[in-house]
């Protein structure tokens, strides 16, 4: 049974309803051609709007510009990061302590265990990347004209922790390779495992002059690729929003294409370690900051700025 009933219309109910009806069918193209104009704009709108920030200023590490270097601007470099020294001494020094006890840290170690010294080293290798960028980011706050924060600085990896992970790990696994190439040549020229003290003291042996040359050159080849990848990428990463691979790319094609001015800065770099290295690590006190303000100005000096400055 239906409970619906259907009533009698009246001629004025059917004429209004036939009124109301053919309305309703005049205005229907109008809405449609609206909607369609509506979804038509909304459409070539999108299209014309520029792409975020991220897309629209994200490079490959092919297409970032890089500048022309002098022979000098190593030395410039130095100036400046002494002068970011001397500006904000009491934060610069702290990373300049910092350096100098993970070197205690590396002499007793091989002192006392000489097996873990790598491994030792290769934390140190991930530590690294992570005090560096405190010291870049102290000379990106100068460079702005602002005070460096303490606090700001040694957080200054929050924001890149991903990006410096991936980095930390590809350090991490040249520094393994350089070590177990190490290995390599040290077991075949002794005929066995070499003992760690022993055989760093057969450097000193002149009868030992091909395993001399065959470790130093190892020792460049690995350290020259390490740097290569390094020398403005991690400067760059902090700088700007970009990724790990893109800032290494661009690293190591600033050291193709100007091999000599970065062969002196990477010579430059060596010899002033060492020299620290040599009153007890204390040397790292000074040096390690000046040459992580320097290697912030480097990446300034080298890679052409943004147009819109995104790490700030």
């Amino acid at each position: 049974m239906h409970c619906a009933t259907t009533l009698p219309q009246s001629p004025l109910v059917l004429l209004a309803t036939t009124r109301y009806k053919a309305s309703m069918n005049a205005a229907q193209p109008e809405h449609s051609v609206d909607a369609a104009s509506t979804v038509a704009a909304a459409t070539t709108t999108l299209a014309e709007e520029p792409a975020s920030d991220d897309v629209a200023t994200r490079q490959s590490g092919f297409d970032i510009q890089l500048r022309t270097l002098t022979w000098s601007d190593p030395f410039r470099w130095l100036a400046m990061g002494w002068t970011d020294l001397r500006r904000a001494p009491v934060i610069s020094l702290f990373y300049g302590a910092v350096f100098v006890v993970m070197g205690w840290a590396i002499a007793k170690v091989f002192e006392h265990a000489p097996p873990y010294t790598l491994a030792l080293s290769g934390g140190f290798l991930l530590v690294g990347p992570f005090l560096c960028l405190g010291i870049y980011r102290i000379s990106q706050r100068l460079g702005w004209g602002e005070t460096p924060g303490f606090a700001d600085s040694i957080f200054a990896w929050e924001a890149k922790i991903g990006q410096l992970g991936i980095f930390g790990f590809v350090l991490l696994v040249l520094e393994m390779l350089w070590a177990r190439s190490t290995l390599v040549v040290f077991a075949v020229t002794f005929d066995g495992m070499p003992d760690f003290k022993g055989s760093l003291l057969a450097l000193l042996d002149p009868e030992n002059l091909a395993f001399i040359i065959s470790w130093a050159a190892l020792g460049a080849l690995f350290a020259g690729l390490i740097f290569a990848f390094t020398v403005v990428s991690m400067p760059m990463i902090l700088d700007r929003k970009t990724d790990a691979i893109t800032a290494a790319l661009t690293s190591f094609r600033l050291v193709l294409t100007q091999p000599g001015v970065m062969l002196l800065w990477g010579l430059i770099i060596a010899a002033s370690t060492f020299l620290a290295m040599l009153p007890g690590f204390l040397g790292l006190l000074i040096v390690g900051p000046v040459i992580g303000h320097a290697s912030w100005h480097a990446y300034r000096s080298a890679v052409v700025e943004e147009s819109i400055p995104l790490g700030r």
